[in-house]
């Protein structure tokens, strides 16, 4: 194989998305215990839950899951894109923040609508104040930029994943292409999506290789193309004996031996 192309995943690939989202949760919560007495992490623990199990019965969960928007992307985007599905997602949304945050005060005791649609408007102000990237991210783009034609394919909303670009705006630049599945019309692990990418850079299957931490969308999906690919363990999660990456790594860093 002579690599020539290589595909990275954004969320909790590059983009630490997971401790955005706690940090998020972490200051909103801190915040509510400001204005009624409430425990900040059973608080968290109670919106997590309330926002999974509400988001799950609109009619657009569907869409959502085809697309790869997780619920609590849900609670900070506004999903402002051309599309039908979409557009209905921009209608439901504001009465879906609000509901997760009153249920979740209301799950404890806390029967107040007033402070639930206040930390709805809280949260995603918090969500953007908390970008973070694992520390080796620039530092293997920097060892990769130049030598191979790099794309980010990500799933998601077009508007939320451009508004998380915007505020990392070092990732952006390093990559010749970007695909965010909202825009294309279908997620990983779809194999058309895949596709999709290596026509936008002229290569076939074996000429790429694809990077991600979700063994589900990421690997799943590529492994449908016959693309080789890499699993970005860093949690050490369990291995699956159904999908099974070409390489799993630990750290981003493994990756340029991987590549040599």
């Amino acid at each position: 194989m002579k690599l020539k192309a290589i595909f990275f995943d954004l969320d909790d690939t590059l983009l630490w998305d997971k401790k955005s989202v706690e940090t998020a949760f972490q200051k909103t919560c801190a915040y509510a215990t400001t204005k009624v007495n409430v425990d900040a992490a059973s608080l968290e623990l109670a919106v997590r839950e309330e926002a999974s199990a509400l988001y799950d019965t609109y009619e657009t969960r569907p869409f959502t899951q085809m697309i790869g928007i997780n619920p609590f992307e849900g609670l900070w985007g506004t999903f402002d894109d051309p599309s039908e599905d979409f557009q209905k997602m921009k209608a439901i949304i504001p009465e879906y923040q609000t509901q997760a945050w009153t249920r979740g005060l209301k799950k404890l005791g806390i029967e107040d609508e007033a402070l639930g649609m206040e930390l709805a408007a809280y949260f995603p102000n918090m969500r953007k104040e908390s970008p973070f990237i694992y520390e080796e991210t620039f530092e293997v783009l920097d060892q990769l930029k130049g030598k191979y034609t790099l794309l980010l394919m990500t799933n998601g909303s077009p508007s939320l994943q451009n508004t998380k670009l915007e505020i990392s705006p070092e990732i952006a630049p390093y990559f010749d292409h970007i695909l965010i599945s909202g825009a294309f019309g279908k997620g990983k692990p779809d194999p058309s999506i895949f596709e999709h990418a290596l026509d936008l850079v002229g290569i076939t299957a074996d000429e790429a290789l694809m990077v991600g931490d979700n063994l589900m969308t990421d690997i799943l999906g590529s492994s449908k193309v016959g693309m080789h690919s890499v699993w970005i363990n860093r949690e050490k999660k369990q291995a699956s004996a159904e999908v099974i990456p070409t390489y799993t790594i630990e750290n981003l860093r493994e990756l340029l031996a991987i590549i040599e």
